[in-house]
């Protein structure tokens, strides 16, 4: 069995969760959501995991989604299941972190980008670092961010939302902690710090209070739009050629076709 893509930390009175996929910034390919998937289910019954703390080695938090695996699937002529598979996965992700029973915090140690910024936007709890980079680049590449758009109505409302997702433009920590993603920003040297002082904030509530004003909040702040639903919007832009010609200008380092030169 290949290594965890994801280190499990035990730092009272919680656990830290690193994404360790510090050459690729933390990219969510198959093998790293299926590893913070197992890690996350781990702390769900780990009696020492009072609290749960996400952050990312390296200069980056989370680039999103593993581009040069999507790409590697595009390849081939019919890999439907696949991407639909990839979308569900990841939906099942963000669902587990949020209605998790526990706390959760999200540690931003650096640039949170598309998926990664959906991450955040999961957490009940988030704290960035100052150089710290928050957005929803996805548009710019043919793609749509449907998973996370819910979490993200949540935090910031509609009118920040839409500017983030049909944009694509990336804002830094304090602009993100005035529309809301985030709670704190922080000096990278006091970032885990911080989260840990959170931490102890939050173990001062009884477990089973914790959970259930979570589920209240989870049911006061119902979804109108299914969790399947939101999975087949973010999976099927990626068959369009449209999405093909954005991650060929991604790579090749140009603007997309669509883009204008005048």
């Amino acid at each position: 069995m290949s290594e965890s893509l994801v280190r499990y930390d035990h730092c009272e009175p919680g656990v830290v969760l690193t994404l360790c996929r510090p050459d690729k910034r933390n990219a969510l390919s198959r093998k790293l959501i299926a590893d913070l998937t197992a890690a996350v289910r781990r702390a769900t019954d780990d009696p020492l995991a009072r609290c749960v703390i996400l952050t990312g080695d390296g200069p980056a938090f989370c680039a999103g989604m593993d581009l040069d695996e999507l790409r590697g699937t595009l390849v081939n002529a019919d890999e439907a299941g696949l991407v639909w598979g990839d979308a569900q996965n990841l939906s099942a992700l963000y669902d587990l972190i949020y209605t998790l029973p526990k706390p959760t915090i999200a540690a931003v140690n650096g640039a949170a980008v598309a998926g990664g910024a959906g991450l955040v936007a999961v957490c009940d709890l988030a704290v960035a670092a100052t150089g710290a980079k928050f957005g929803y680049p996805e548009v710019r590449r043919g793609l749509v961010a449907a998973m996370v758009l819910p979490h993200l109505l949540r935090h910031v409302g509609e009118r920040a939302a839409r500017w983030l997702l049909l944009t694509g433009e990336l804002v830094d920590a304090d602009e993100a902690r005035r529309i809301g993603l985030i709670n704190a920003v922080e000096p990278a040297e006091k970032l885990i710090p911080a989260a840990l002082a959170w931490a102890w904030a939050l173990a001062e509530g009884g477990p089973g209070a914790l959970a259930a004003t979570k589920d209240l909040l989870h049911r006061c702040s119902h979804q109108a739009v299914p969790a399947a639903d939101l999975a087949r919007a973010s999976a099927a832009p990626r068959l369009t050629a449209e999405c093909q010609q954005g991650l060929e200008a991604f790579f090749a380092k140009k603007p997309a076709p669509w883009v204008s030169h005048s």
